[in-house]
Order: structure tokens, then C-alpha cells, then sequence
């Protein structure tokens, strides 16, 4: 409970339910539904009381909530371990907008490590559902055959998903990220600058995001007419296996469309290695706009994700599944920019030559 401080600074005590009610002129039972069920009250009332709890700085005791409603008012998200590359810092703006918006809602984010196994998953979720009366999870990095939406759909547990199931039957709610808009805007672009050979650097085949962003290549060359066959090349995320992977095809291409900036990364080294220049000689774009995309010499052209828009979302959906379990599932799919920097600025000429004396773009655009 908060404690009131009068204008000379002195804290008279604990603020009660019974003050916020004497404050709003209702009964505290009024108080109760405002703060734990809004909807039953009138408007008015409903901002009358919320009023008085702003005006004496009232927070209700969490652990006796949860005691009177069997809600801890908690969200889980599993965290898990970073894995090399550009993009392990990229999700900090989804965390930090999932955090906000829950506290606007009157909710917190746990954070637990992420378990490994199968097995392990359904064990921790049960744990902390028993232990810590987790009212619902966000699920992030999905893959095909996840296994943990069906779980909690059978246990009755409220979730979103941040990434789509990449399977023929959707189920639950998510918020996702269009990669294949974001990849074939990055082709859309390299076209309008004169490139016409484009190579796909991606991950391994089946990866549902992955797999998502090598579609809107391949389908964005066969809008333009240009040939896609024995252009995808497949790398870990890592930046020394997309230089080994990515030199199978530089010398065909002018162009690389990577699905991360790691890749692009890999991509930058590989050119490097064969005494070419990224942005000059062969044009890269990379996926996530990382940090590290406008530190790079010559800076990244990238596809920015609205990350924090993302976390948002999820709380929204998240909240709406709380209130009503039985709605039908819903879901957003938000659209990513391309922010172009030097990496692809190069025009080149019908001859498949830079365009001279073209300066490259003094400042990042969107398109």
C-alpha cells in the first residue's frame, strides 16, 4: 500500500480502501470492483474512482490480491541464451514495450530461462503455473511442430505468441513481423537501382521465419522476371559459416539479399576476402537493423522490424484473452521497412557497371 505525504513532507500513514472510497464518495466495495473489475461499473464512477486512487498515490497490496482473486497478476516470458551475431540486442525495444504496456495493465513480465528440451519446456511451464501462479505466457521464436501452444490451450493457460505456428492448422493468438514483405521490399529496391543477378543468403531450410523471408526474394524476382535458380545459399547464423556459404555465389551475382545482419556480415567479409567492396562492388542488405547496421563501414542497408509496436500488440491480444477466454483467435501482422544505407546505394548502369560519380546516400531512408 502506498503511504500519503503532505506538503510538508511528513508521510501520515498508509493509504487504505476505505480512504480512496471516502475520497470518491462511493463504498469500498466499488473501490474493489474498480480496481479488479472495471466493467461493472459506470463510467463515471469508474473515473471518479480512479481519480481518487491517482490523487492519494493508492497500490493495492499485490500478495493480497492474489491471495482474494487467485491472480498474481503475472506475465511469463522465457528468455533464451544469446546466441552469436548482430541481432542478439534487437529485441530489447519488444522487451521493454512488453514490460510497459503490462504495467499499464496492471500486470508484470517474469522472466525465466527458457528450458532445452521438450520435456523440460512442459515442466517449467507447469512449475511456475504452481509456484508462482503465472496468469499467462508470450511465446517468442516459434518453429514448426512447437509444442507449446497446444500445451497450454489443453491446460486452459491465456497466451500469445510473438511469431506465427508455421503450421497448416493456425492456432492461438500471435503478433509476427511480414519478413517476406521486408526481403522482397529489399529486392524491389535493388531492382529500381540496376541490379538484375540478386542472391539469397539465408538460414537452412525449415525455419518458418526463415523460410518466410526467402519466399518474398524468390517471389519479388519472379515479379521482376529475373532467375532465381541455384541463387539461395544456406548458412548458420553465424558470421563465419555465411562467408564460407555466401562465396559459392559472388562472383554470379551482384547483389545479396542476407536474412539477417549476420549474415550480411558474413556476406561483407567474404567480398573483403575476394578484394571486393560491399556497396561498391556487390550490393548487401541485411534483416533486423541492429545496431551494428549503421556502424558497419559501408553502413547496412537493413530491414527494420517495429519491435516495439510487436510488444504492444501482445499485450493487447494477451489482455483480451484474459478477459475473454472463449473469443475467437486473433491475429497481427505488422509490416517491416527497408532503411536504406551505403551498402546498396551504388545505381548501376544497363551494363551491369556503377553509375559514375553517383555519391552513395548521406542519410538512412525508409522505403
Amino acid at each position: 500500500m502506498a503511504r500519503t505525504t503532505p506538503p510538508g513532507g511528513r508521510k501520515d500513514g498508509p493509504v487504505t480502501l476505505a480512504m480512496v472510497a471516502q475520497r470518491a464518495g462511493v463504498s469500498t466495495q466499488t473501490v474493489s470492483n474498480a480496481l479488479n473489475s472495471p466493467d461493472l461499473l459506470a463510467p463515471r464512477t469508474l473515473e471518479r474512482v480512479r481519480e481518487a486512487v491517482a490523487e492519494l498515490d493508492y497500490r493495492p497490496h499485490q500478495a493480497a490480491r492474489s491471495l482474494r482473486t487467485r491472480s498474481s497478476r503475472l506475465i511469463g516470458y522465457g528468455v533464451q541464451p544469446a546466441r552469436s551475431g548482430l541481432s542478439t540486442t534487437v529485441l530489447d525495444g519488444f522487451l521493454h514495450a512488453l514490460s510497459d504496456s503490462a504495467d499499464q495493465a496492471g500486470y508484470r513480465v517474469l522472466l525465466f530461462a527458457a528450458p532445452v528440451g521438450v520435456e523440460d519446456e512442459a515442466d517449467r511451464y507447469d512449475e511456475l503455473l504452481r509456484e508462482h501462479s503465472v496468469d499467462a505466457f508470450v511465446l517468442s521464436n516459434t518453429y514448426r511442430g512447437d509444442p507449446r501452444p497446444a500445451w497450454l490451450q489443453k491446460h486452459g493457460v491465456p497466451y500469445v505468441a510473438f511469431g506465427r505456428s508455421w503450421s497448416a492448422r493456425e492456432t492461438g493468438d500471435w503478433v509476427d513481423v511480414d519478413g517476406a514483405h521486408g526481403t522482397a521490399a529489399a529486392v524491389d529496391h535493388l531492382v529500381a537501382a540496376g541490379h538484375r543477378k540478386i542472391a539469397f543468403l539465408g538460414w537452412p531450410r525449415g525455419s518458418g521465419s526463415g523460410d518466410d523471408r526467402a519466399r518474398g526474394w524468390r517471389e519479388a524476382m519472379r515479379r521482376h522476371g529475373l532467375p532465381v535458380r541455384d541463387l539461395r545459399v544456406s548458412s548458420l547464423n553465424e558470421v563465419d559459416a555465411a562467408r564460407d556459404a555466401v562465396g559459392k555465389v559472388l562472383s554470379r551475382v551482384t547483389a545479396v539479399v542476407a536474412a539477417s545482419d549476420t549474415l550480411a556480415l558474413g556476406c561483407y567479409r567474404a567480398l573483403r576476402d575476394s578484394g571486393l567492396s560491399p556497396g561498391t562492388d556487390v550490393a548487401v542488405t541485411g534483416f533486423d537493423d541492429s545496431l551494428a547496421a549503421a556502424l558497419l563501414s559501408p553502413s547496412l542497408s537493413s530491414v527494420h522490424q517495429p519491435l516495439e509496436e510487436v510488444g504492444r500488440a501482445c499485450t493487447r491480444l494477451l489482455m483480451s484473452r484474459i478477459k475473454n477466454p472463449d473469443a475467437a483467435p486473433e491475429r497481427v501482422l505488422l509490416t517491416p521497412e527497408l532503411i536504406v544505407r551505403e551498402s546498396s546505394a551504388t545505381v548501376l548502369a544497363p551494363d551491369g557497371r556503377p553509375v559514375p560519380d553517383r555519391a552513395p546516400a548521406d542519410t538512412p531512408r525508409a522505403l
